[in-house]
C-alpha cells in the first residue's frame, strides 16, 4: 500500500509515540535511579533501526552506498540516544534532544515515505523516527537531564561539525547524506532557502532558532539548580 500523510497508519504511529512517551516518563519518575527494562528496550530499538533500514532497502531493491550508511541527521540523534541511555552522558543527551526534536520530529510528522503498513520500510522508518523522539523526551522529562547553559550555540557548533564531516564523506563517496550537497527530491523547508550552498547556511540559522526554542523550558530549571552539583558528568 502507498503511504498517505496523516492517513490511518500514520495517525496510529503518532498516537502510539505520544502514549509510549508518556508511559515511559511516568515509569521513570516512579523509579528514578535504575537502568531498567524501558531503557534496554529503547537501546535495542535504536540499534535495530540501522539493520532494519538496510533490510528494507534490500527488499525494495534500492540498497546502495547512498542508502546503506547511518549518516543522516536522524541517525546521529539515534546513536547519541544510545550513548546517553547507556553512559548517562550529558553531551550525548543534549545531541539526542536538540537534534532529535529539531530534525527527527519533522520526519515523524511529515515522513518522506512511499511504503505504508505492513511494508518493512514503514517499520524501519518509524522505528528510527519514533524511537528517537521518544528517547529525546524521555531523557529530559524522565531522567531529568538539563541542557547546560549555551546549549543552543553548542548544538549549532556540532551541527556545523556534522555538515562538514558528512560533506567530506559525500564528496569522497559521491553520496548526499544529510542533504548537504543537494536538496532532497521531495518537498522540504530547503526549497525556500535558496540554492546550494546558501540553503545549507540558512539551515544553520533555522536550526539555531529551533534550538533556542527547545531550550526555553529549561531556563527556569537551570536557575533553580544553579547552586546544586551536577547530577550528570
Amino acid at each position: 500500500p502507498v503511504f498517505h500523510l496523516f492517513g490511518t497508519s500514520h495517525l496510529i504511529v503518532l498516537a502510539l509515540t505520544v502514549l509510549i512517551t508518556v508511559a515511559l516518563v511516568w515509569h521513570r519518575r516512579r523509579k528514578p535511579d535504575a537502568f531498567g527494562a524501558a531503557d534496554s528496550a529503547l537501546v535495542i530499538a535504536l540499534l535495530l533501526q540501522w539493520p532494519s533500514s538496510i533490510a528494507a532497502h534490500w527488499q525494495l531493491g534500492d540498497l546502495s552506498i547512498q542508502s546503506g550508511l547511518p549518516l543522516h541527521f536522524c541517525d546521529v540523534a539515534a546513536f547519541a540516544g544510545v550513548a546517553a541511555l547507556m553512559l548517562r552522558h550529558q553531551l550525548a543527551a543534549e545531541i539526542c534532544y536538540f537534534f532529535g526534536l529539531a530534525g527527527t520530529l519533522q520526519g515523524l510528522i511529515t515522513p518522506a515515505l512511499r511504503e505504508d503498513f505492513p511494508h518493512l520500510r514503514f517499520f524501519a522508518f518509524f522505528l528510527l523516527h519514533s524511537t528517537t523522539v521518544i528517547t529525546a523526551i524521555y531523557l529530559m522529562a524522565g531522567w531529568r537531564f538539563t541542557p547546560r547553559p549555551q546549549a543552543p550555540m553548542r548544538m549549532l557548533g556540532w551541527m556545523a561539525v556534522y555538515a562538514a564531516s558528512v560533506g567530506a564523506i559525500n564528496t569522497l563517496l559521491r553520496t548526499n547524506y544529510g542533504w548537504v550537497c543537494e536538496k532532497p527530491p521531495s518537498p522540504s523547508l530547503m526549497d525556500v532557502l535558496g540554492p546550494w550552498p546558501a540553503y545549507v547556511l540558512a539551515l544553520g540559522g533555522v536550526g539555531l532558532v529551533i534550538f533556542m526554542l527547545l531550550d526555553l523550558p529549561f531556563i527556569a530549571r537551570r536557575k533553580l539548580d544553579l547552586s546544586l552539583p551536577s547530577k550528570h558528568d
